[in-house]
């Protein structure tokens, strides 16, 4: 689902930034009413799971692969918003460091997997979940439903996306410039990957933890769940075996010792090809087309292209190697965001505090002349009293 650069017209790119780049914003705002300071650790910790699971290639059945993405989970725990930034910093390192996704593309592919996939995950969670209580079955099961409905929705906008292009751009001879892939091909191509294999993994994902929680660490799910009853209280007041960042360090420790397994899934993702592995014949096509070719090399920059940094001489190393990396890197940027984040807000607290302080000084000082006057006003009535009776 990583769109690289070249498959998509610079203008729907540009549409791509333009509704990311708010969504950032009101983000930033939103997640500090959820994730206080002590949880940053644990919101760079599933941005950088999201990051690992999106390593994890799957076969499909055409000859492609897929992958999950993760953004459900980090929905159902911390919010879809805290999702938005988390799914968001990965991406940008996975394009920027590893060459996997275009920059130019970055925007659309946070739109699909970053809006798209938690905002719809958590809705089809809450929706099914309703008013069950924090530790029922029934909430496990809304949370995998939601990370299956959620990737596929995001699915089908990617397979849209690309499937427009050769509709919208082509040449006078009918050549699309970009995307070579019609909506009879792309939709059902990237449908078929999620429907069958990624959805499943995602759903497998998102409900399993959410079980794991209910059993071992309740606490972990009142962060975004605050006023939910649960079947048993003892289970929120019980001290904790393992603390929530210790969980998701061995998580993620685990998920790296485990990611060159990745490296076992046959070809390629749908709609990643590099330009010249296109069959042109199977699109009827005459060359490459001409803005895939110009744009798909935009970014030449990425230290560990294609997660390796040994042209596949040791590709497990190579991969280990990306993986620490990438957590280390995305582990640092969160962390970043979340201290720039809020030294803005106590930024424009302060100000407005000072703001306020000169207006009530104002006012008080307006009050202290009004009664000053009111005083010496009352003062002279009095003397004037006093001489008139003495005279």
């Amino acid at each position: 689902m990583h769109i690289p650069d070249g498959y998509l017209s610079p203008a729907t790119c540009a549409v791509g930034f333009a509704v990311a780049v708010p969504m950032w914003a009101v983000a930033s705002r939103r997640v500090k009413k959820t994730v206080k300071t002590r949880q940053v650790p644990m919101l760079a910790l599933l941005s950088a799971m999201c990051f690992l699971i999106m390593m994890f290639n799957v076969p499909i059945p055409d000859g492609t692969t897929a992958h999950a993405v993760g953004g459900a989970l980090v929905a159902v725990l911390l919010g879809p918003w805290a999702g938005l930034i988390a799914v968001s910093v990965a991406l940008a390192f996975q394009a920027l460091l590893f060459g996997d996704g275009g920059v130019l593309a970055y925007g659309v592919n946070v739109f699909n997997m970053g809006i798209v996939l938690p905002f719809v995950a958590y809705g089809v969670y809450k929706l099914l979940a309703g008013r069950s209580t924090l530790t029922a079955p029934r909430r496990a099961l809304a949370a995998a439903v939601g990370g299956y409905i959620g990737i596929n929705t995001a699915a089908l906008c990617c397979g849209i996306e690309l499937g427009i292009q050769p509709t919208l751009f082509h040449n006078a001879a009918g050549q699309p410039l970009y995307s070579p892939y019609h909506l009879s091909q792309s939709v059902p191509a990237m449908l078929l990957a999620h429907l069958a294999v990624a959805g499943v993994v995602e759903a497998v994902l998102t409900g399993g933890v959410v079980a794991y929680l209910q059993r071992a660490n309740v606490p972990v799910l009142r962060i975004n769940h605050p006023g939910v009853p649960v079947d048993d209280p003892d289970k929120v007041r019980a001290p904790l075996r393992l603390r929530p960042l210790h969980v998701a360090l061995g998580a993620v420790a685990l998920m790296v010792v485990l990611t060159p397994i990745g490296l076992l899934a046959p070809g390629g993702a749908f709609g990643e090809d590099d330009p010249s592995d296109l069959d042109l014949h199977k699109y009827h096509l005459s060359a490459i087309p001409t803005g895939l070719e110009k744009w798909n090399g935009l970014w030449h920059n990425a230290i560990l292209g294609g997660y390796d940094f040994s042209n596949d001489a040791h590709p497990t190393l190579g991969y280990l190697l990306s993986a620490v990396v990438g957590i280390a890197v995305i582990g640092v940027a969160v962390f970043l965001v979340a201290f720039l984040a809020r030294r803005i807000s106590l930024a424009r607290r302060g100000g407005l505090a000072v703001a306020g302080a000169g207006a009530g000084g104002t006012r008080a000082n307006g009050d202290g002349g009004a009664s000053a006057a009111r005083a010496s006003g009352s003062g002279s009535g009095e003397s004037t009293l006093n001489r008139t009776a003495d005279g």
